[in-house]
């Protein structure tokens, strides 16, 4: 019996090494769907919402460097959209298969009639619609090939009608092409970046996701220029494991140890990272960045010199032109700087607050002392990623998934899906926010369904911490960011699965213990101290006079008693960070 075209997208997927594809199935995708179940080489995974189908797709795709996602017509791609968006900013090989209205009822304004391209043009690096079978395997070898190449999202608009065309095979390559070319600055680049190199006397190398395969070089190059090592939070996993010479984040989540040292250095080596918060960068110094995008080069700073280059090609070639240095003052002086840093965060891990004021990085301290050498994290976006940032250590094995570039929340849980059905193998937590797991709380069925291993942990401090901070320092007082939570632990039990409350410090410990031994999935609902802060390791003086005035309308409308808490959860941080 001949092909459809919804079997030959299947088979096309199945020669591309697609495992799963996470969507709601209905109208416009029933035939992909009897496809996929047809064929039996590919798992069709029922989220319960898109959005979670999309996030579960790229986190199985920053993982393993391929997935599927998909949405019916109408509302249901259009809900792929806030996953697909951040997939498209992490650089992640995701394809989207957006079905749609049959071709003969287009542009009529019919029932649930979108504009797949428009919706998905800024979201994607390629976005096509098939309206012919011939089009089909051309449409769908391209697009797979533009999520591989340009490491982002690719979008197939697939009309329901279309997908039931007669199959028609295709004249041109049909298999997909993983290519890693040698990326490096020519070698008159190169011998001007040594000379800079070999003139200057305290360096900083800040490394960001674009430098994950290059832990060995980074390590040496440090070696051998005397040179502290600072990371984004995607670098951290890679750049932070067996570094001597490592003194930790900056930015809005950081420590000030970085932030010094890029501050105090005479030439910053910016190495795979498109750092977004240039408030964060120096000013007075040389600055020299190397990345395989030119188009991101001096988007963020103002460069001394801006290279192409992959960060271990460039290192290899560059360093037979180096001097090795002797001088490594600068280097102690930040490094000793790093281990106060250190010192001043475990207060915070040795006050672990009271009931249901548990200290947060008591937890995350925690989750760290106790999570397997190779566990996968995934944090929301907000004070959870802080907790994550500062207190969970890279191994070498760990990795750690978030929504770092578009800063969405609700994406832990859903990534935390995609990563453990992708590697059941391996121990997968997610650091859940209130406020962002109650965003898509329906889809711990889909955990349930699926009895899916998870570990979910829920930072519940009734609030939407981050952006209470945010109005804080700009000396607002907080407003409409209380959370009325439901009970986390009895809605994971009439999920299905094991839900538990811990309201005191000294429950922690064996409440994740136990959760960590559990061959299912677990939430645990920790009620932590709601007016724990999150101070980025440079405060302004505009956020000190800030936090004064918030403080002051706070007590002015009668709320002494949680003006007093703040100042007596954050008082080290405050102090840290002026």
């Amino acid at each position: 019996m001949s092909k459809i075209v919804a079997e030959q997208l299947v088979d096309m997927l199945v020669e591309a090494g697609v495992k799963r594809v996470y969507a709601v199935t209905g109208d416009s995708l029933n035939h992909f769907n009897d496809a996929v179940r047809k064929s039996g080489k590919i798992k069709w995974i029922h989220v319960r919402h898109e959005e979670v189908g999309a996030y579960a797709a790229a986190a199985e795709a920053e993982l393993d460097g391929f997935a599927v996602c998909a949405g019916s017509c109408g509302p249901g791609h259009i809900h792929l959209i806030n996953g697909l968006y951040d997939a498209h900013r992490s650089h992640v090989p995701l394809l989207a298969i957006a079905s749609t209205i049959n071709t003969g009822e287009m542009g009529m304004d019919y029932f649930q009639e979108t504009n797949t391209i428009k919706l998905f043009d800024d979201c994607s690096h390629y976005n096509q619609m098939i309206m012919t079978a011939e089009q089909a395997p051309r449409i769908i070898q391209t697009a797979i090939q533009h999520a591989l190449g340009k490491k982002g999202v690719a979008v197939i608009g697939l009309p329901g009608d279309v997908s039931q065309l007669k199959a028609v095979e295709s004249n041109i390559s049909t298999q997909y092409f993983h290519c890693n070319p040698v990326i490096r600055p020519s070698n008159n680049e190169l011998q001007q970046l040594a000379k800079v190199i070999n003139e200057s006397t305290k360096i900083t190398l800040f490394c960001g996701i674009g430098a994950k395969k290059a832990h060995d070089q980074v390590v040496q190059l440090s070696h051998h220029i005397k040179a502290p090592v600072g990371y984004s939070f995607r670098g951290k996993m890679s750049i932070q494991p067996d570094n001597p010479n490592e003194i930790g984040m900056t930015g809005l989540l950081g420590q000030p140890s970085a932030y010094h040292s890029m501050h105090e250095s005479h030439l910053v080596l910016l190495l795979g990272t498109d750092f977004p918060y240039d408030k964060f960068m120096p000013s007075d110094n040389k600055i020299i960045q190397i990345d395989t995008s030119t188009e991101r080069l001096g988007r963020r700073a103002n460069l001394y010199m801006g290279l192409c280059g992959d960060v271990a090609d460039t290192i290899e070639a560059l360093l037979p032109l180096l001097e090795s240095k002797t001088d490594d003052s600068f280097l102690q002086a930040q490094l000793k700087l790093y281990a106060s840093v250190k010192e001043n965060m475990n207060t915070y891990i040795n006050d672990n607050g009271g009931e249901d004021t548990i200290q947060p990085e008591y937890v995350a301290h925690l989750i760290d002392k106790l999570a397997s050498q190779d566990a996968v994290f995934t944090v929301d976006t907000g004070m959870t990623c802080v907790w994550g940032a500062r207190f969970i250590k890279g191994t070498g094995k760990r990795k750690m998934l978030g929504s770092f570039n578009h800063g969405s929340m609700a994406n832990a849980m859903p990534m935390a899906i995609g990563a453990s059905l992708a590697h059941p193998e391996r121990q997968v937590i997610a650091m859940c926010g209130d406020g962002g797991l109650s965003m898509l709380l329906g889809d711990l069925a889909t955990i349930h369904q699926y009895n899916i291993p998870i570990k979910i942990i829920v930072f519940n401090n009734r609030a939407l911490g981050m952006v209470k901070l945010e109005m804080e320092v700009n000396g607002l007082p907080d407003n409409e960011t209380d959370m009325v939570n439901p009970d986390f632990g009895l809605i994971a039990q009439a999920m299905g699965f094991q839900g538990i409350n811990v309201h005191k410090p000294e429950e922690v410990q064996g409440a994740i213990e136990n959760a960590f031994r559990h061959n299912g999935p677990v939430l645990l609902n920790i009620f932590t101290n709601p007016n724990a802060l999150a101070m980025p390791p440079k405060v302004e003086w505009e956020q000190v006079i800030g936090m004064a005035k918030s403080m002051t309308r706070l007590m002015l409308g009668g709320k002494m008693e949680e003006v007093l808490d703040t100042i007596k959860s954050n008082y080290k941080h405050l102090k840290e960070g002026i």
